[in-house]
Formats: structure tokens, C-alpha cells, sequence
């Protein structure tokens, strides 16, 4: 079951870091050579939704969130982005401007490559822009897999599979027991999941009275995958 689990959270999950990985080491070298490498503090911001794309994004170290900000002041979480993964993309080779915000949900250490040195890279290796429109592709895909479990999925729906999720993109950080820790805010996990903190807080209440998760402060640990898969009942998008 666990293995079907993961199958599920890929759904949601983008797949740069797996695109990056396989290209010719002679082009991930010149891609690196050109990159710049910032830190960002917890909660810094890194590029504004409505301002023009300046270049491209890769995380060596922490977690970036990717957010809208909506009527009053609120975030809905769009995604969370982990180390390996590239980002900031899509509205550069759109050349539009963003249409989200990203900020730094970790201290974080993260590349950047501008917009002049990325055109010529692109120019030169055809292996790197078959990667991105190879990436853009299946974010489609995830963009419209979220858009059904909004539309149809109850709250503890989407907070089951958003967990499933979340121990992906967690899976470094390991406790003694070898178990993933997610560590997140129940603000960042309501607004991922699109509901009301007190109404994540007693779900998450509940789904450790059903022994299906374990909590330390603000860490969840998945104790049942399989019973998780069947609450996040997601047989329908795929």
C-alpha cells in the first residue's frame, strides 16, 4: 500500500528535479556554472505575483512555498517546492509576469540563473529546453488534478491526500525511528488545503484519535498510509 501511496502523491508533484537529474552531465555543468546562489531566511520572500521574471530558480538546500494571494489578505498554498526542483519558470519562457508569489517556507539556499544566461543556454543545448517543456507538460497535469479535488473533494479529503503529499516532499527529514516528519505550520497546511485552521486543527484531532497520524508540536508523522489513501479517495482523477 505504500507504494501506491507514493504512486497518488506523484500525481501532485512536479518532476524538475527528476528532469534535472537526467540531463547530460556537460549541460547540468553549464547550468550550474552560471548560477548564482542566494540564502534565504524563513519567510523571505523570492519573486512577487504581478512582477516580471528576472531569470530561473533551483533549490540546493530547504523548501520554497508558491502562493496566490487572495481577497483580504489570505494564501492559498499552490505548491511546495523542495531541494533539486527548479521554479520561477513558466512565466519566464511566457514571458509573463508571475502569476504567484514564492517565499522561503525554511531557511533556504537557492540558485538563481537570469534570464540573459538561461537564453543562451537554451540556445545551445536543446536537452535542457526539452526538459523544461517536458516539466511544464506535467505540471499541467498536476494543475488540473488539484483543480478536481478542490472542486469534489471534502476538506478531510484533501487534508488526507494533502498529507500523503507533504511526507514526499518531507521524506528527508527523518526522525530516530527512520519515520518522515512533517514539519509545517497549520496556517501553511490550512492554506494548502484550501480551509479554516481550527478546521485542519480538528481534523488533524481526529485523525490521531484514529491512530492514522501521530503529532509532536507541529510535527505529523503518518502512522497509515493505507488508511490515509482511502480517506483521500482519489480513484477519480486520474
Amino acid at each position: 500500500m505504500p507504494g501506491k501511496a507514493n504512486k497518488v502523491a506523484e500525481r501532485f508533484i512536479t518532476r524538475s528535479s527528476l528532469g534535472f537529474t537526467s540531463l547530460p552531465d556537460k549541460v547540468k555543468t553549464a547550468f550550474l556554472a552560471q548560477m548564482i546562489v542566494k540564502q534565504f531566511k524563513k519567510g523571505q520572500n523570492i519573486f512577487t505575483e504581478g512582477t516580471l521574471p528576472a531569470g530561473i530558480y533551483f533549490i540546493k538546500r530547504g523548501k520554497v512555498k508558491k502562493y496566490k494571494t487572495l481577497n483580504g489578505g489570505n494564501e492559498q498554498i499552490i505548491y511546495i517546492c523542495a531541494e533539486g526542483e527548479l521554479f520561477g519558470y513558466a512565466a519566464l519562457l511566457g514571458e509573463e509576469r508571475y502569476a504567484d508569489s514564492a517565499s522561503a517556507l525554511t531557511d533556504a539556499s537557492i540558485g538563481f540563473v537570469s534570464k540573459e544566461k538561461l537564453t543562451q543556454l537554451l540556445e545551445h543545448n536543446d536537452e535542457l529546453m526539452k526538459m523544461l517543456v517536458k516539466n511544464l507538460s506535467h505540471e499541467f497535469g498536476i494543475l488540473v488534478n488539484f483543480i478536481a479535488v478542490f472542486t469534489h473533494k471534502t476538506v478531510r479529503e484533501r487534508v488526507a491526500l494533502i498529507l500523503l503529499i507533504l511526507e514526499e516532499k518531507f521524506k528527508d527529514n527523518l526522525n530516530e525511528k527512520s519515520e518522515v516528519q512533517i514539519v509545517l505550520t497549520r496556517e501553511d497546511f490550512a492554506n494548502m488545503a484550501g480551509t479554516a485552521v481550527e478546521t485542519l486543527v480538528r481534523l488533524l484531532h481526529d485523525l490521531k484519535e484514529e491512530k492514522i497520524i501521530e503529532t509532536q508540536g507541529r510535527k505529523i508523522i503518518i502512522k497509515q498510509k493505507s488508511q490515509l489513501l482511502k480517506i483521500a479517495d482519489v480513484t477519480d482523477v486520474f
